[in-house]
């Protein structure tokens, strides 16, 4: 729409409204003017002659004339103050928003801007621009990592592969580019998997499917599927399981938490280090520690350590893919547990989840 066209609709309303102010002026003034000629015509016995009423009559249509364009003029002031300025505000707020400035706000609306109830709307669009411009960051890490994640596995795969061309290659080395790949490939194919559980989590594509059972038991199961892992670096396996400790819960979601708890707590353990498991009814809840004796992890690790590809080892070393935890904590809000972990670097790291138990009271 050119800037003619918008000039010319403004006069258009400004018309309409001007001929509406008539209008009600005129209804308004002339009942009034009716009513008063006949109380005064009945009161003081005058007689009205006909040059009276119509010298009246255009005195009266003069006055509402000048009134209905001073209120058109008053109106269309406060309009500019109270409406087109706010209104023009967020409209200038919306189109850089829809050209992907999510950084853009509206400045708070004071006075007689805010009377209409624009500072509220200001408010809402502001919290909104906030929400996408967390989520912008989101999706924009969000490629970044999945990029940089698949890149690596990927290139692994690609140069042992131009390798293993090579005519003359030794077995011994043959062997150990096939297993190269053979674990690149792994890890990419656990990546995507993770991608899409989380994904199916967050988007809330998978329902808990509650039903009681013993948590002991599950616990114990989920660690003796380690047991390769934690004799090849003879570690120290201590666990105090209390029995018969119930909860109403989703147990295949909870055996991902169990399993990536675990996992990290071998991956991190040095060979002949500790790892311990505990399991007990604290009140109504089941209290489940897993702690290692690790390389712990740092205070600024810890605040980040449950978002998506965050990694405290950045070397890759522990060929892990930062999905872990993220999943852990999705499944434990999900089943409206709690988690929590506390570590001190160099001593290693307890993570504890609170459970609801099932039925509470029991011994």
């Amino acid at each position: 729409m050119s800037g003619q066209d918008k000039k010319n609709i403004r006069w258009l309303f400004a018309l309409r409204r001007y001929i509406t102010f008539f209008l009600l002026m005129a209804f308004i003034i002339s009942c009034c003017m009716i009513l008063f000629l006949n109380m005064m015509t009945r009161s003081a016995n005058l007689e009205l002659t006909q040059e009276h009423i119509e010298r009246a009559a255009k005195v009266t249509f003069l006055n509402v004339i000048l009134l209905s364009f001073l209120c058109t003029i008053v109106d269309e002031i406060r309009r500019k103050f109270m409406v087109g300025r706010p209104v023009g505000q967020i409209i200038k707020a919306a189109e850089q928003m829809m050209t992907g400035d999510f950084s853009v706000r509206i400045p708070p609306l004071h006075g007689i801007a805010n009377a209409d109830g624009f500072g509220v709307i200001a408010d809402y669009f502001n919290q909104m621009a906030q929400e996408l411009s967390g989520t912008e960051t989101l999706r924009t890490d969000f490629i970044a990592n999945v990029s940089h994640e698949l890149k690596t596995p990927l290139a692994v795969i690609q140069n042992y592969g131009t390798m293993l061309q090579q005519q003359d290659l030794p077995e011994n080395k043959r062997l150990e580019y096939a297993k190269a790949i053979t674990d690149a490939s792994r890890r990419l194919a656990n990546l995507i998997t993770n991608i899409l559980k989380l994904n199916k989590l967050e988007n809330q594509q998978i329902y808990p499917k509650a039903e009681t059972y013993d948590l002991g038991e599950q616990l114990c199961e989920c660690l003796l599927t380690f047991e390769r892992a934690w004799e090849d670096k003879a570690l120290d396996i201590e666990t105090d399981v209390e029995a018969e400790v119930m909860v109403n819960s989703d147990e295949e979601l909870l055996s991902l938490v169990w399993n990536n708890l675990f996992s990290n707590a071998i991956k991190f353990t040095p060979p002949r280090g500790k790892i311990s498991l505990t399991l007990k009814a604290e009140g109504e809840f089941a209290v489940v520690q897993v702690s290692d004796t690790g390389c712990g992890i740092s205070p600024e690790v810890g605040k980040h350590m449950f978002e998506k590809f965050y990694q405290g080892d950045t070397s890759h070393a522990t060929q892990g893919n930062g999905l872990g935890l993220a999943l852990v904590k999705r499944v434990i809000d999900i089943v409206g547990g709690d988690i929590s972990v506390s570590s001190e670097v160099g001593k290693g790291s307890i993570f504890t989840v609170k459970l609801r138990r099932e039925p509470y009271g029991t011994p």
